[in-house]
């Protein structure tokens, strides 16, 4: 049996539950406030009109942070009798990255608060999925004409099916945003690769914590492209709850939430739509680079503020 005809299990990336909390008053979540994305939200207008299909392990819908932002949900695991149009997450994982990339409710704010979100259901509760279910997301995002995929997910081994459909979403002019794993040992010159974040058209992200420093457990390779939070990250969780967690599942969505308020951003300040490649190099410009290793954080750390914009040089 040939290995491409096998349906190979797709994991979520490991992550750690910090913190859970039934309720909380208002607390300012560091990682928007690290990477600046505030200072951007007039001339994005926080994302508004940008859609992004978030492949996970489905999302609480009725979230009191979340159930505004949501305009289609889809199940692809045999979860629910197959219902399409259940996708109740029982892991809390989807929740918790849809948080940080939209939240808009009374408690916390996501980096683009006004954004839209497709949840498509490709994790179960076990926290894997069949590599089949990814697939059919990416091409139903496709067919959707979202504007990003954001996955915190992977496999250890390349898939040739799984790239060809990731190129075909790159191709249609989705940024294909993945975590980068956590199978991390510290040492930036050993390499560790998940796919599809190490595919060279997918934007890989990696982790660090609130000082800047690369999380430990944040993967090394030389396909990463940027990092950003990833540790102790407040979000929702299931049954209206909040949760601090870890992971570069947890920095992925900084950077979907970045993405679609650089493509609103770029949209007024060049008066027309951006190219996926273009929009990748607006990224790569709002990047701080840290003191470490490239192969640890690739272009840098994301950093929306534009101090180049704050004074036009007159000559």
């Amino acid at each position: 049996m040939k290995i491409e005809n096998i349906d190979l299990d797709v994991k979520l990336m490991p992550f750690t539950i910090n913190k859970e909390f039934r309720g909380i008053g208002t607390k300012s979540v560091y990682g928007i406030e690290m990477i600046k994305a505030k200072s951007i939200w007039q001339e994005s207008d926080k994302g508004a009109g940008v859609k992004i299909a978030v492949i996970d392990s489905g999302c609480d819908i009725n979230h009191e942070s979340l159930k505004n932002n949501i305009i289609g949900v889809r199940n692809f695991t045999d979860e629910d009798k197959k219902n399409p149009n259940i996708v109740i997450d029982r892991v809390g994982h989807g929740t918790h990255v849809i948080g940080t990339i939209c939240a808009n409710g009374s408690n916390i704010t996501g980096v683009a608060p006004d954004a839209q979100i497709y949840v498509l259901k490709a994790i179960n509760r076990t926290g894997t999925g069949k590599l089949s279910w990814v697939i059919n997301a990416i091409k139903y995002a496709i067919e959707q004409k979202v504007d990003i995929i954001s996955m915190s997910l992977g496999l250890s081994e390349n898939s040739p099916k799984l790239e060809k459909v990731v190129k075909e979403a790159v191709n249609s002019n989705i940024l294909v945003v993945c975590a980068a794993g956590n199978e991390g040992d510290g040492n930036a010159d050993s390499f560790e690769y998940s796919y599809p974040a190490a595919y060279v058209d997918v934007i890989s992200v990696g982790a660090v914590d609130k000082k800047g420093v690369p999380a430990k457990f944040s993967n090394s390779n030389t396909s990463i492209d940027v990092v950003a939070p990833g540790v102790d990250i407040l979000s929702t969780y299931p049954n209206n709850q909040f949760a601090v967690m870890s992971g570069t599942s947890m920095a992925t969505p900084h950077v979907t939430g970045s993405l679609a308020l650089l493509k609103n951003w770029s949209k007024n300040e060049f008066k027309r739509n951006l190219t996926q490649e273009e929009l990748y190099a607006q990224l790569i410009k709002h990047t701080r680079v840290l003191d470490y290793s490239r192969t640890v954080q690739g272009n840098g750390l994301v950093y929306l503020k534009d101090e180049k914009n704050i004074k036009k040089i007159k000559y």
